[in-house]
């Protein structure tokens, strides 16, 4: 059994889009950031940067493993399973480039401009001006990337595309005024959102976890 600690967030929803395209069983344990339930002794033993997600496979190889950040859950679990990421070669390291790309720059700097643009109190411009226009700048990327190929990292469809789909479900929703302009001018990402958002797996860990 896979235990998964997570919360409704952009992170928390990639593991159990995976896990549900993987149809492996899995418990949910919910993880109320704004109750602080992150920094709890028992979360801080699985993840000790009291950060969702993170997983424990009682299954593992040689025991209990726990793992935490969203990238190494994906790759573990990917490699686990054997699909949505090439054992070896090009394909292998597109989905990995695209990972990367997601992780180090498209999930942070919408995360700066909800929390300058969406979430704080008190606006600070230069600030929303400079994640406004690096937020345009790597969803341009992205577009550009999505008008030469059906997924991020190529023909096939990856963790990749798992990992990125909740941070562009956010940028139309959460982020969508802010970044109105930008994306009515991205049509290559939003036929991507179509095609990703319209697999049953996708609609079913992107309502986990229930609260």
């Amino acid at each position: 059994m896979i235990h998964l600690h997570t919360w409704t967030t952009p992170n928390g929803r990639k593991i159990p889009i995976l896990l549900e395209e993987l149809g492996l069983p899995y418990e949910v344990h919910p993880v109320d950031i704004g109750k602080d339930e992150q920094f709890s002794p028992q979360f801080l033993k699985i993840s000790p940067n009291n950060k969702i997600p993170a997983i424990v496979d009682d299954s593992a190889e040689g025991g209990p493993l726990a793992i935490f950040e969203s990238a190494a859950i994906l790759i573990y679990l990917a490699e686990k399973s054997g699909k949505f990421l090439a054992p070896s070669g090009p394909a292998r390291y597109k989905a990995l480039e695209w990972l990367s790309w997601q992780i180090g720059g498209l999930g942070p700097m919408l995360g700066q401009l909800g929390f300058f643009g969406v979430r704080s109190k008190e606006k600070s411009p230069l600030a929303i001006q400079r994640f406004t226009e690096e937020a345009d700048r790597l969803l341009g990327v992205m577009d550009k990337r999505l008008a030469e190929v059906p997924y991020l990292a190529g023909d096939e469809y990856t963790i990749a595309d798992i990992a990125t789909y909740p941070w562009t479900v956010a940028a139309t929703t959460f982020l969508g005024e802010v970044l109105a302009e930008s994306l009515a001018t991205k049509p290559a990402l939003h036929r991507w959102l179509e095609r990703v958002g319209s697999r049953p797996a996708v609609v079913r860990g992107m309502a986990v976890p229930k609260v």
